[in-house]
């Protein structure tokens, strides 16, 4: 797959460099260059990362990183048995538990949400940090609603990190991920009210709270002019005073589905 110049390898993490240390030099840079264009690709083009991923994969399938990478790139195309193979080995050549939540979420996408549950309740769960440990939760929740048990949902959610005033990268989503579980449940109010609070916490812009809460509060978003440019002029009248009247647009909702794998 074409590469841009400008894309050394160069730019990936220090300890992914290092890793390919262990590689002939002109090999380590290809597969440097590959993964790079899976980071830069992942988001917003996920197929196209995930053939740099293969390449990289066919190139260097001993590397843990190459592994990893590969992961993520299959999970972001919805590719889960792909994607938990690849989280497995890189597991097993590192002994690293960080990637747990990722493939409990996997399990999740394969309609196994009674594993991810088990998953959930492992050992392993001890050993993550707290971001670890936030992230599973909220994959424990979203197999809870997978098998529609919403009250269990919720106090799957319920928390210190939910309850904590401070704000941390995991903060919105848990909120959103509250706020969305108690909306699902019926109870609109304290979920306008956790919208709320996941949008204090949203500095980037990670979820779509914002657009929730207007929607909550019957907020309508309206274009200007319509599709034809029918507001360009005024419509005639044909009353006796010759008197004209502006065309009127209609309104139309802006919200956006939650992600059905992980998001939740």
């Amino acid at each position: 797959m074409p590469i841009p110049e400008d894309v050394t390898g160069e730019e990936i993490d220090k300890d992914v460099r290092q890793e390919l240390q262990s590689l002939p030099k002109t090999l380590a840079e290809d597969v440097a260059r590959n993964l790079v264009m899976v980071a830069r690709l992942i988001d917003e083009d996920p197929e196209g990362a995930y053939g740099y991923s293969r390449v990289a994969l066919r190139l260097a399938s001993r590397v843990a990183a190459v592994r990893e990478a590969a992961g993520f790139a299959a999970y972001a195309s919805q590719k889960y048995g792909e994607a938990l193979a690849e989280f497995r080995a890189a597991r097993r050549m590192t002994g690293n538990v960080d990637l747990w939540p990722v493939m409990a979420d996997c399990e999740r996408g394969l309609g196994r949400p009674e594993k991810a549950l088990d998953m959930a309740g492992a050992p392993e769960v001890h050993k993550l940090d707290k971001a670890g440990q936030v992230e599973m939760r909220l994959v424990a929740a979203g197999a809870r609603r997978d098998m529609d048990q919403l009250d269990a949902a919720i106090v799957t959610l319920q928390s210190p990190e939910l309850a904590s005033g401070s704000v941390q990268p995991w903060t919105a989503r848990l909120r959103y991920a509250y706020a969305d579980a108690l909306l699902a449940a019926g109870r609109d109010s304290e979920a306008r009210e956790w919208f709320a609070k996941a949008v204090e916490a949203d500095r980037d812009g990670s979820t779509d709270a914002s657009d929730r809460l207007a929607e909550l509060d019957g907020v309508e978003f309206t274009d200007a002019l319509d599709e034809n440019g029918a507001n360009d002029e005024p419509a005639e009248s044909d009353g006796s005073d010759g008197s004209d009247e502006p065309a009127e647009s209609d309104g139309g909702d802006g919200s956006d589905d939650a992600d059905p794998a992980g998001k939740d």
